[in-house]
């Protein structure tokens, strides 16, 4: 079986999510089927972590369990542009430490 659609998904402040879909845009990464650009899923969520010694948070206190409301977005794209979108998120990201999601895509063409 092959891939050659993946699913993206990572967590990021919503006011970095506007920024973070042009640049994905501008690498093509937020094309579908050649008609449509721009196209992600944003959903508001609360996410929480607790920054351990030695790290530098965006947000939170060392030590302390941190809950703070931030965005999950998703977009799918294939494959050749995997590499380049999870290097626009990470220029874009804020966070020391983001979670990027790479998930494979089964489309029922290539079943």
């Amino acid at each position: 079986m092959q891939f050659n659609i993946f699913k993206i998904e990572t967590f990021i402040p919503e006011e970095y999510v506007k920024e973070l879909r042009r640049s994905l845009n501008d690498i093509g990464a937020l094309t579908i089927g050649g008609n449509y650009d721009n196209c992600m899923s944003v959903y508001k969520v609360i996410g929480s972590w607790r920054p351990l010694d030695g790290a530098d948070p965006f947000e939170g206190t060392i030590g302390e369990i941190c809950e703070a409301e931030e965005c999950k977005v998703e977009f799918c794209c294939k494959k050749e542009i995997v590499k380049k979108a999870v290097d626009t998120i990470k220029k874009v990201h804020p966070y020391e430490e983001s979670v990027i999601n790479i998930i494979p895509i089964l489309n029922p063409n290539d079943i």
